[in-house]
């Protein structure tokens, strides 16, 4: 089952943790496992909720990455982390593959993190039959295209039918509505415009019934925004998104900065309990 929210009501956080070489802003920093597992640890004294493990880049422009490379990226890290972390800290892994959700289930990880909405054959089985919880993302294209000129004619009806379509077959599939979470996947095939438009609408998706996720951290329409080209240097801009996501009723942020999300996080929860 997904938690929604801590048990005092806080929205949760999902750490960022990206054992690959390539990611967009923090690329090569823990592909060693302990270095991995010691970032994670600070993430969760931080106030990370949650923390996902990614061994494939899906920023714009990246080629995708077979299973294997996958497996031998994040199995080791989730094992470790399974044995080190608390068992109340879920632990996601960021795939689209059904390869890597069965390797990575079968070792303690409770999520998957699918940008493809689980697309892939068996998906929705295999997440069904560990009793896991599924992130479902929208992208229009693939990470190697999506940024190729796209393009709605009504990018909020168009991304919440999407999401509404995956969810209800997420279900019919065999898992619990409470186990599944709805990503907008800003930045995955959308212009600034397109990106801005789905925040300023989001109760839109959240009034479907399903916990919502929000991922902004450092992404670059912001920082087109600001002026800013270093996504190291969107903090400010991530934690004003986290915020306003709040009032409008997610309740999971995938973040790279813990402990600053989870001060926005739960300011702008006090403010909307005090309503």
């Amino acid at each position: 089952m997904f938690k929604a929210s801590r048990t005092d009501g806080r929205p949760l956080l999902m750490g960022i943790l990206n054992v690959t070489p390539d990611s967009f802003s923090d690329g090569g920093k823990f592909v060693d496992v302990e270095a991995a597992c010691r970032w994670a640890e600070k993430m969760v004294a931080d106030g990370a909720d949650i923390i996902d493990v990614g061994g494939e880049s899906t920023r714009p422009g990246a080629a995708a990455i077979a299973p294997q490379v996958q497996i031998e990226r994040v199995l080791p890290v989730v094992s470790e982390l399974r044995g080190r972390l608390p068992q109340t800290i879920s632990l996601s892994v960021d795939t689209r593959s059904v390869e890597v959700a069965q390797s990575v289930l079968g070792a303690g990880a409770n999520i998957v993190n699918d940008v493809s909405a689980g697309q892939e054959t068996d998906m929705f089985a295999t997440v069904a039959a560990h009793g896991a919880g599924i992130v479902l993302m929208h992208m229009q294209g693939s990470p190697a295209t999506m940024q190729d000129e796209p393009h709605y004619h009504d990018v909020t009806a168009e991304v919440c039918a999407f999401l509404l379509s995956r969810a209800q077959a997420a279900e019919a599939a065999g898992i619990a509505r409470t186990s599944i979470a709805l990503d907008p996947g800003l930045g995955f095939g959308k212009t600034r415009t397109h990106n801005l438009r789905l925040l300023a609408t989001l109760k839109e998706l959240v009034a479907y019934g399903y916990v919502v996720l929000l991922g902004t951290s450092r992404k670059r329409f912001m920082g087109s925004i600001c002026g800013e080209i270093n996504p190291r240097e969107l903090l400010g801009a991530t934690c004003a998104t986290t915020a306003l996501g709040v009032a409008a009723g997610a309740r999971i942020f995938r973040v790279h900065d813990v402990k600053a999300n989870r001060q926005a996080a739960d300011v702008a929860w006090a403010i909307e309990a005090a309503r």
